[in-house]
């Protein structure tokens, strides 16, 4: 493998980067869906929903300030902020999980990009080193043959990176969009209870009133 590495040329060195930083970031994405798989809570974000909808918004807030689910994050902060904007503050956290949910998925798709042009990069560079050789009156074949090596092993190794990473930017893509799908639902339901409960309350007062 060293000898391979070594034979590939300088190009080798930037493809051993991209492909660091490509293993470091998948690593740091599961354990962060495997955090927040075991951070949900879906008996919480029902009472919530249920509490909602009986109006008891401050029992509401309290059950949720200890959870670490996202859903129960975003609930939380609309709680938090009822009295001013619900559907503002609603929007703001799902905005923060979301981010947070995509964050260095734009790292893993540079280098899907990059990787496999620093393939092609190396193989050209490749290709004129054996050229080179070829322009003298007697041909080095250890030149020429080393000229190829490098093509082969740059566009190889460039190709070997972005697959796998192609592979889990479609995986970390569709979690965000499964995550993002659960947080729309309970995030619709909870603004038809909360309007729900507010109409019941008004309702109530008007009673009273007359």
């Amino acid at each position: 493998m060293l000898n391979w590495f070594l034979k590939g040329g300088p190009v080798m060195w930037p493809l051993l980067l991209c492909s660091i930083i490509a293993v470091a970031v998948a690593i740091e994405r599961v354990l962060f869906w495997v955090k927040e798989r075991n951070a949900q809570d879906t008996s919480l974000i029902h009472k919530l929903l249920h509490l909602t909808e009986r109006g008891l918004f401050d029992e509401a807030l309290t059950s949720a300030k200890t959870s670490q689910d996202a859903v129960a994050r975003i609930l939380l902060n609309g709680l938090s902020h009822h009295h001013f904007s619900l559907e503002g503050a609603l929007d703001v956290a799902v905005q923060a999980e979301v981010k947070r949910m995509k964050r260095y998925l734009a790292v893993l798709d540079t280098i899907i990009t990059v990787a496999p042009l620093l393939g092609i990069f190396g193989t050209v560079t490749g290709i004129l080193v054996a050229f080179g050789a070829l322009e003298g009156r007697i041909p080095d074949p250890k030149i020429v043959a080393s000229g190829i090596a490098q093509a082969v092993i740059t566009t190889v190794a460039g190709l070997a990176i972005a697959i796998p990473t192609v592979i889990a930017y479609n995986y970390f893509c569709a979690k965000v969009e499964d995550a993002s799908g659960r947080i729309s639902t309970h995030v619709t339901n909870f603004q038809i209870l909360y309007q729900k409960a507010k109409a019941k309350g008004n309702h109530a007062g008007e009673a009273v009133y007359r």
